[in-house]
């Protein structure tokens, strides 16, 4: 499988732009008390996730066809697994 440097890069970028959005729930989580809101932002934060896990699923892929010590699609491995390690890490969050 050819690796496609412009496919690869907007992933990477989602990634980026999802993470952001995860930590920003986050917060707006631990900030409100309106029960709707939280519902709403819990249910966001596991399509986002699901969406990471897709991504990674891409990634890992993508680097086991790949033969390069230094690529965007080893960048990308190694982004979307942080960002599912840091999703998980602080999903405690949601049960204080």
């Amino acid at each position: 499988m050819k690796e496609s440097e412009s496919l690869t890069n907007n992933l990477l970028m989602e990634v980026e732009v999802l993470s952001n959005r995860i930590r920003n729930i986050k917060q707006s989580y631990k900030t409100t008390e309106n029960k709707a809101l939280k519902g709403r932002l819990f249910s966001e934060n596991k399509n986002i996730y699901k969406r990471l896990n897709e991504i990674y699923k891409i990634a890992e892929l993508l680097n086991k066809n790949n033969t390069e010590k230094i690529n965007f699609s080893n960048l990308l491995f190694e982004i979307s697994k942080r960002s599912l390690n840091e999703n998980k890490f602080e999903s405690n969050l949601f049960f204080l």
